[in-house]
C-alpha cells in the first residue's frame, strides 16, 4: 500500500524503538520502521525488496500464526506501506535527539520506503474528560522450565528474568535491579500481581511504560518519572478518594491487574468497565482465566516444553540436515511461509520424539514462536468515565487490550539464546551469595496447571 496523501515528517512525533524497530505515531495510526547497525548507515544491509519481504513476513507471522493462537480479539497486525524516501530521511533526522543515547548504536532505515502502519492504541478515538491513560507492559517469560531438560538445578527455583536482572545490571545496562518478577503477574493471585506491577512501577527499565493522551510519561532511562510525580500526573483520575499519593498509587495498580487476568473487549469495539472501589486481596494461587491476556500469553509461551537446553539436540538434528540437503529448506518452512500449513504443523507435532526431520523441525518452531510469546507487549487503554450511584460519584475506568510485538524469531536465534542463557545462569550461580532469607525470595514459585 502506498501512503498517496502528502507526508509531512513535522505532523509524526517519536513514539518508542526496542532492538530491531523504531515506532513513530500521529493521531490514530503509528508507523513502524526497521533499524539496522549503525556500521551500515552508509550502505543498506538489504535490498529494498528484501526489507518489504522481511515487512510482509511480520504481517504473515502476526495474521497466521501469532492471531490464531493468542485470539484475533487481541491482536492488530498492521498492513506495510510504502513511504516516500525524502520524508523518510527528514523524519530520521527529525526523531534522532529524541532517541535515548542507549539506543544509537543502531539506525533508522532509510533507503526501502517500507513501513508498517498500526493503530495506535495510546489515543482511541473516544470522547473524554480526561485524556487516556495507556500501560505498555512487557511480562516476559511467566514460568519454570521442567526439571527433567535443565541441567542446573536454580533454573527450576529462579525464573530467567530475575537471572537476567543481575547479569544486566553487572554488565552495567540497568544500574538497578528490578524487583519484578513475571511468576508475580502471571500467577493469578491479586496480592502477587499488586506488587508485580508496583515494582515495575518502581523500576521500569524497557518493560513498563505510561502513556497520558498519547505522550510517554513514565518509562525507561529517559522518560523515567519519580513515583512521586508520576502519582501528581495520575492524581486527576483518581481524586474520589482522598488524593493522597498513597491512595493514587494503589487505585493505579488495581487498574492494571483487572485488565489483563480477565478476558478484556479489543480496542475496537466497547471497552469493558472496571471500577476503583477497594478489592479484597486473595490469598490464594489462582488460575489464570484461558481466555485472558496473560492466560492467552501464558499458553503460547508453554510451547517451549523442552527448554533450550533440551532443544538444542534437536536443533542440531535440523542443521545438519539442512547442511546436507539445502534445497529441504523450503519445503520444511525453515523461514516461512508463514501461512495455515506453517501452524499446522507445529499443532501437529508428536507428542514423543520419532526421530524425524519433521518432528524435530516442529519442536524449533514451536520454540520459535513461543520466543515471541514471551518478548511480547500488552497494551492496557484505559479510558476515564463517571459512574453515578446512589447519588455518589466514584472513579472508574473503560478498558481495552491488545497485544504487540509479535515478529517471527529467527532460526540462527536458537543458538544466540543457548549462548545467552549459559552465560546468564553461569553468572547468577558464580555471584549468588546463598538462599535467600524465606521472607524475602528471590521469586515465589506457583506451579500452573497444564
Amino acid at each position: 500500500m502506498d501512503l498517496v496523501d502528502k507526508m509531512d515528517e513535522n505532523e509524526w512525533n517519536y513514539h518508542g524503538e526496542g532492538n530491531k524497530s523504531l515506532v513513530v505515531s500521529h493521531m490514530s495510526r503509528v508507523l513502524r520502521l526497521l533499524k539496522y547497525s549503525s556500521e551500515d548507515a552508509e550502505n543498506a544491509p538489504q535490498t529494498t525488496e528484501e526489507t518489504f519481504r522481511q515487512m510482509e513476513n511480520i504481517v504473515d507471522f502476526s495474521n497466521n500464526v501469532m492471531s490464531p493462537l493468542l485470539g484475533d480479539k487481541f491482536v492488530h497486525s498492521g498492513e506495510v506501506v510504502k513511504l516516500p524516501l525524502e520524508f523518510v530521511r527528514q523524519l530520521s533526522i527529525k526523531v534522532q535527539h529524541h532517541r535515548p543515547a542507549w539506543r544509537c548504536d543502531k539506525v533508522m532505515d532509510i533507503y526501502s520506503g517500507a513501513a508498517l502502519c498500526l493503530p495506535n492504541l495510546t489515543t482511541p478515538s473516544i470522547p473524554t474528560h480526561n485524556p487516556p491513560l495507556c500501560v505498555e507492559i512487557k511480562p516476559k517469560c511467566g514460568f519454570l522450565p521442567s526439571p527433567e531438560h535443565v541441567s542446573k538445578d536454580i533454573k527450576t527455583k529462579v525464573c530467567r528474568h530475575c537471572m537476567h536482572q543481575r547479569y544486566k545490571v553487572a554488565s552495567g545496562k540497568w544500574k538497578r535491579k528490578s524487583l519484578y518478577c513475571p511468576l508475580d503477574l502471571f500467577s493469578g493471585n491479586r496480592q502477587r500481581m499488586y506488587f508485580a506491577i508496583k515494582h515495575l512501577i518502581e523500576e521500569p527499565q524497557n518493560n513498563f511504560k505510561i502513556f497520558k493522551g498519547g505522550k510517554c510519561i513514565h518509562g525507561d532511562r529517559d522518560e523515567m518519572l519519580s513515583v512521586s510525580s508520576l502519582l501528581q500526573k495520575l492524581r486527576p483520575y483518581f481524586s474520589c478518594g482522598n488524593g493522597r499519593n498513597k491512595t493514587v498509587l494503589h487505585d493505579f495498580i488495581q487498574v492494571s491487574p483487572t485488565a489483563v487476568d480477565q478476558s478484556p473487549t479489543p480496542v475496537d469495539q466497547s471497552p469493558t468497565a472496571v471500577d476503583q472501589s477497594p478489592t479484597p486481596v486473595d490469598q490464594n494461587p489462582q488460575p489464570l482465566p484461558r481466555d485472558s491476556v496473560l492466560g492467552r500469553i501464558l499458553q503460547v509461551q508453554l510451547l517451549d516444553s523442552l527448554d533450550i537446553e533440551g532443544l538444542l539436540p534437536l536443533y542440531r538434528r535440523v542443521e545438519q540436515y539442512l547442511h546436507h540437503f539445502p534445497k529441504e529448506r523450503s519445503r520444511l518452512q525453515i523461514d516461512g511461509p508463514y501461512d495455515k500449513a506453517f501452524l499446522e504443523k507445529l499443532q501437529k507435532c508428536p507428542a514423543e520424539d520419532d526421530g524425524s526431520i519433521e518432528y524435530a523441525v516442529a519442536k524449533v518452531q514451536q520454540y520459535r514462536v513461543a520466543m515471541t510469546a514471551k518478548d511480547c507487549s500488552i497494551m492496557v487503554t484505559l479510558v476515564p468515565r463517571r459512574d453515578e450511584e446512589d447519588g455518589s460519584e466514584r472513579a472508574a475506568f473503560s478498558f481495552s487490550a491488545s497485544i504487540l510485538d509479535l515478529d517471527p524469531k529467527p532460526q540462527d536465534g536458537v543458538r544466540r539464546q543457548q549462548r545467552l542463557d549459559h552465560r546468564v545462569v553461569s553468572a547468577y550461580l558464580r555471584d549468588d551469595p546463598g538462599p535467600s532469607p524465606p521472607l524475602y525470595p528471590e521469586c515465589t514459585l506457583l506451579i500452573h496447571p497444564v
